[in-house]
């Protein structure tokens, strides 16, 4: 029996590394009674066959999971925005970072095509850098032709498990290949009447960058809180997850109550005012759908 990770899930195969020698597996078919399904990024235990073949026996307990992308055991995510084309949008960064407070996986966000960005785009992508990196956020602002600026978050990677997620068109696969320009992973051009950039990854692949693996995964333009509760969505919100506690009332929804820590920190600015605008939206969000059963 051998133990491996799960690299790539590809027509009902499983590639699982070993050392230096990958494997192509499948599940055993107690995975399918029991409604098991491996994820890439899984930890697993396999019985070797001919030909660097095998069957997957055990799923080791998972530190996370996400279930769009369907990968799991992450140590960090690589959220990336784009200064322009699409525009940068401080609304989708925070639906993407609300879902890894959730699962309580890191996340570092990295601002693409600064080059093609202009003064005044600038000064705004600065004023909500400063804000992200006063909450706590490592903010990168990325040219992809600077090396210096693909070193400094090289340096992030190294012997994490990442994922990068972002909407389509920001240019995670190209940031890949600079990564690692031995992967020539393909790109897509923006839609111009779509605004959006063409879906170029179509399944999710672990892939070498600065000793550590980077999960490229399939592009899309919103995610959903379907797995987030009402009371606990403001610890998902770090700049006011230690207010909480500070609050006239118990369970305080930060909406209506008075004597509300997290509203005067507002007015304040300790809390900045746009995210605290995004916490309502996600707020009227979580309580208008449909009760789960």
């Amino acid at each position: 029996m051998l133990e491996g990770r799960i690299l790539k899930a590809l027509s009902g195969f499983y590639y699982v590394k070993n050392g230096t020698i990958l494997y192509q597996c499948r599940g055993r078919g107690v995975f399918r009674n029991q409604a098991i399904k491996p994820l890439v990024g899984d930890l697993v235990q396999f019985e070797p066959r001919e030909n660097n073949e095998g069957y997957i026996t055990h799923i080791q307990e998972r530190q996370n999971e996400l279930v769009r992308p369907p990968v799991a055991n992450i140590d960090q995510a690589i959220i990336m925005s784009s200064a322009v084309d699409p525009s940068f949008s401080p609304l989708l960064l925070d639906r993407f970072l609300l879902l890894m407070e959730a699962k309580r996986i890191d996340a570092i966000i990295v601002i693409s095509k600064m080059d093609l960005s202009h003064s005044n785009i600038d000064l705004d992508i600065k004023a909500y850098r400063e804000a992200y990196e006063q909450i706590g956020y490592p903010v990168i602002p990325l040219s992809i032709q600077d090396q210096t600026d693909i070193q400094k978050l090289g340096h992030y990677l190294t012997n994490k498990v990442s994922v990068i997620a972002g909407q389509s068109g920001v240019g995670k696969s190209t940031l890949i290949n600079e990564l690692n320009q031995t992967l020539n992973l393909e790109t897509g051009d923006i839609s111009k009447s779509l605004g959006r950039g063409k879906h170029t990854t179509r399944h999710v692949e672990l892939l070498d960058v600065y000793d550590g693996l980077i999960a490229d995964t399939p592009g899309f333009s919103s995610i959903d809180f379907s797995e987030i509760d009402l009371d606990e969505l403001s610890d998902c919100f770090p700049e006011m997850r230690h207010l909480n506690h500070q609050c006239k009332f118990r369970g305080c929804t930060h909406r209506q109550e008075p004597g509300c820590a997290v509203k005067v920190a507002v007015d304040e600015g300790t809390v900045p005012a746009f995210r605290y605008k995004h916490y309502l939206n996600f707020y009227d969000e979580i309580q208008s759908r449909k009760p789960r059963y």
